[in-house]
């Protein structure tokens, strides 16, 4: 072997470098020209002290436990890898840097808290200076930063601002989960006097959360915990914490809402230091995230400014997504400007935020605000508010007294900095347009945790990312992102094993079972995520752990629906028969389902649009949704037994192997016709049936030909919604209506993803009709759910998909479904094996295709005339075939 080990890592984020725990995970890909699995020889040193090399099993290269004794706090270590072989083995990989971080036993600096006015409004308090002053008495060698809070921070030494990450610590279910950062502040600190100072708002702490701006439950105190530790040239330590000898004064930042905006008034100066309360919170361990930080991804300038009047501006960027303006011209000194963020513009060109309104039903709305303002003080000051996060396209700046210079205006994109790993263009336009804006959608609801929308709600709704899930691991490497995710999802499960809505859960609904939102808590679709995700994420990178630690969430999950389908019985069936009857116990029909949601909305007789949840919420909300209710029943506890196998529990395996079974034959008695009809006879029904395995084989023609027939009688036009949509076009290609599949993909008429960039969207629209044919915007306009439908130009267009039982890419099928509008595809997929790249093109009657196949790696390749080459291995794999031979 003549190429090394390359792209080594850890299972844990970081921001200017990699920091873990005591024990992390070491992996790697295996190096370009081995051909079969193989072992490898692993080198470590710990603060420049090597530790003995270890011999890894065969294959052995992803997630390797730590072989090593437990790390110390502020360990620094570096490890390299090479692969071992009959000719010798290949060279040593680069070597791979990490820290680990200070950890929880090791803290000994005290929780410090503002002395807060008492008359802080909720909504407009400012974000407080918490500083001290400190001497250091001699040359600085390194100097470590290690910062937290119960709130938003950023951390400054010396005036400088430490490190790259934005709204740290993150959002989390702070009762049960606190994370760290660590910083490289050594630049920062001098011989002398020093100073630190953090700046500290009410972020998800104790801010507005969703849509009704409610405070979060978290807490009413924000606080802040922070270590500096110096190593001195001589060697002699040095550690300043954070104690009662700190001060606190209101900053320049004199509102800092996470959802409505920051406030800066730069002509504040310091204020009198008052001291800082000390351990009036409560928090739990400190722990270290395993996600990649949000930071600043990307900087655009506005591409174009338009002055409406006096004194009124609208900026364009281009393109919808969270972040923040970064404003570099604020004026003379005592300069009043105003900023509001929204995704559409009106007829007149001014910004309208309108569709964002929150309402419920008889109640008056609660107008979306999305507001940042700042005062100059005439220092040519910047203003960019890292309190805050927007969702937006247009900006309204308004300013009275001084002019707006358009350059000054810059778009801080602003998310989790996530690795690309899958690519895709193809020869249609409009296609690759479409999974550009579906990029763009899960982009912006990417802010930490896995959000809705970066603007009305902005919650981590546990369905959207169910739905998501498995596009999001074709676009980026997900894993770090979504295990810390899942740690909230496990910390909100209610007692009863219910999944909360939404994780993190600022409202704390596990806290308050008698709010009416309790009983809205525990839906088919929704709940299922902790089942769903973990095991998705298991397929895409083989990480066995991230089933392990969700393991008892899944069974408490399961459990509770199993036992609400045994007791709980909709209307309708006590009804039929005051008795239940047999098969009724594996019906999951009884307790409340938000359905198929967001389904297309039907039109009165006026035209206007019939949304069911507003016209009538009683009739909505009692609806027999047991047909997908127990759906995803059967899907969850088929995929709990597929879990116990793996975690080597065989009485689990066969146990829930056996209820999945009478679950799907409970569905086949109740909803499902000898015919291969069923009862509800929807698109989304027969979508589910047919993705889930429900149906005997012998109905799965019948039913996917009935799914065809509604598509026709609907005007080729899909009536899915969030649950059913992106398995819709997999479902009609691998039932043999590819045709079908793509004549709803480029379908130009509402509902369709084409009508969506025909009217200008840069995301993916919540409501099928976002801005309609009036130009006037509804609901959400970045919802990423409906973005799924991308996948099927990875899976099916360019045809690239994992083998049936394959683990982390260990083996793939490339079977592109090609179609005369597209001609061509390519992408590729940073597997954890290597790179996998697939390129097809047609013309005229050739077909070729060149396959690129990782190390330790086979492939399969089906042409689409049924051809089939296997095995393919590690290397190029290139051939072109007249279409119309036979096989």
């Amino acid at each position: 072997m003549r190429n090394a080990p390359h792209d080594l890592g850890i299972d844990s984020g970081g921001d200017d470098f990699p920091v873990s725990g005591p024990a992390p995970r070491l992996s790697w890909k295996p190096p370009l020209d081995a051909a079969h699995p193989v072992a490898y020889e692993v080198r470590c040193t710990v603060d420049g002290e090597a530790r003995a090399t270890v011999t890894t099993a065969t294959d052995g290269h992803r997630f390797l436990a730590w072989p090593w004794a437990a790390l110390d706090s502020g360990r620094r270590v570096a490890w390299r890898v090479r692969a071992l072989g009959a000719d010798g083995g290949s060279p040593w990989s680069r070597w791979h840097a990490f820290e680990s971080g200070l950890l929880a036993a090791d803290w000994r600096a005290r929780w410090i808290s503002p002395a807060e006015s008492g008359d802080s409004e909720y909504g407009r308090r400012p974000a407080y200076a918490l500083s001290t002053r400190f001497r250091v008495p001699a040359g600085v060698r390194s100097a470590r930063l290690y910062a937290t809070a119960l709130g938003v921070y950023e951390a400054y030494v010396n005036g400088e601002r430490a490190g790259t990450a934005e709204l740290t610590p993150g959002s989390t279910s702070y009762d049960r989960t606190l994370h760290a950062q660590a910083y490289d502040v050594t630049a920062a600190v001098v011989t002398g006097e020093n100073r630190i100072e953090i700046l500290l708002s009410d972020g998800w702490y104790r801010g507005q959360v969703g849509a009704f701006r409610q405070p979060a439950g978290w807490g009413t105190v924000p606080g802040a915990r922070a270590e500096l530790h110096i190593v001195h040239e001589d060697g002699t330590r040095q550690v300043v914490r954070t104690e009662g000898t700190w001060t606190s004064a209101e900053s320049a930042i004199t509102r800092a809402g996470l959802m409505d905006g920051q406030t800066t008034d730069f002509r504040v100066g310091p204020g009198s230091g008052r001291p800082v309360l000390v351990d009036q919170v409560e928090a739990p361990a400190i722990a270290w995230s395993p996600a990649p930080p949000v930071r600043v991804v990307e900087s655009r300038p506005a591409q174009s400014v338009q002055q409406l009047e006096d004194g009124l501006w609208i900026a364009d960027f281009g393109q919808n997504a969270s972040g923040w303006i970064s404003l570099s011209d604020l004026g003379p000194a005592g300069i009043h400007t105003v900023i509001d963020y929204g995704e559409h513009v009106g007829a007149d060109g001014d910004l309208t935020t309108h569709h964002l309104d929150a309402t419920r039903p008889g109640q008056a709305p609660i107008p979306f605000v999305q507001r940042d303002e700042t005062v100059s003080a005439g220092h040519g000051e910047r203003f960019e508010p890292r309190h805050t996060v927007h969702g937006f396209r247009y900006a309204r700046v308004r300013r009275d007294g001084a002019p707006l210079d358009p350059a000054s205006l810059v778009m801080r994109v602003v998310h989790s900095d996530l690795r690309r790993t899958g690519t895709f263009s193809c020869g249609h336009q409009d296609l690759d347009r479409l999974h550009d804006i579906a990029e763009w959608s899960f982009r912006g609801n990417a802010v930490d945790v896995p959000t809705d929308c970066p603007t009305r709600e902005r919650l981590a709704w546990t369905g959207d990312y169910q739905v998501f899930a498995p596009t999001a691991t074709r676009l980026y490497d997900v894993l770090g992102f979504s295990r810390k995710w899942l740690r909230s999802v496990r910390d909100d499960q209610l007692p009863d094993g219910r999944i909360a809505n939404f994780s993190p859960d600022g409202r704390r609904i596990k806290q308050r079972l008698d709010d009416q939102f309790a009983m809205m808590t525990g839906s088919a679709g929704w709940g299922d995520a902790v089942v769903a995700v973990p095991w998705e994420l298991y397929q895409s990178y083989g990480d066995r752990e991230v089933l392990a630690e969700n393991w008892e969430a899944m069974v408490g999950w399961v459990e509770w629906a199993l036992t609400t389908a045994r007791t709980a019985r909709h209307p309708s069936r006590i009804e039929r028969s005051t008795e239940p009857l047999p098969h009724e116990q594996y019906l999951w029909d009884g307790s409340f389902h938000w359905g198929e949601w967001a389904e297309p909305k039907a039109r009165a007789a006026d035209g206007t649009r019939i949304d069911p949840v507003q016209t009538d919420p009683v009739a909505w909300f009692m609806a027999d949704k047991g047909e997908i209710g127990t759906a995803f029943l059967y899907r969850s506890t088929a995929t709990l037994a597929r879990v116990a196998r793996v975690l080597g529990r065989s009485e689990e395996t066969a146990r829930y192997a056996a209820i999945a079974e009478r679950i799907r034959d409970a569905w086949r008695t109740e909803f499902l016709s000898p015919g291969g009809c069923t009862t509800g006879d929807t698109q989304a029904g027969y979508v589910r049936a047919l993705s889930y395995g429900l149906l005997p084989d012998e109905l799965r023609e019948a039913a996917a030909t009935r799914l065809v027939e509604l598509i026709r009688a609907a005007g080729t036009h899909l009536t899915t919604g969030f649950l059913a949509t992106g398995d819709l076009l997999p479902v009609l290609a691998d039932t043999g209506h590819a045709d079908v599949a793509y004549e709803l993909l480029l379908q130009r008429t509402a509902p369709a993803w084409l009508y969506m960039l025909d009217r200008g969207a840069t995301t993916i629209w919540e409501d099928w009709e976002g801005v309609d044919d009036a130009g006037t915007a509804h609901d959400s306009l970045n919802h990423y759910s409906k973005g799924a439908v991308v996948r099927f130009l990875h899976t099916h267009t360019l045809g690239l998909r994992q083998r049936p039982g394959s683990i982390a890419w260990e083996s793939f099928e490339v079977a592109p479904v090609p179609h005369p509008a597209v001609g061509w595809s390519r992408g590729t997929h940073e597997s954890p094996q290597g790179t996998i790249a697939v390129e097809w093109r047609m013309e005229d009657d050739l077909f070729t295709v060149t396959v690129d196949v990782p190390p330790a790696t086979t492939a399969r390749i089906v042409f689409p005339d049924g051809t089939i080459v296997e095995p393919v291995s590690c290397g190029r794999f290139s051939a072109t075939r007249r279409m119309g031979e036979g096989s």
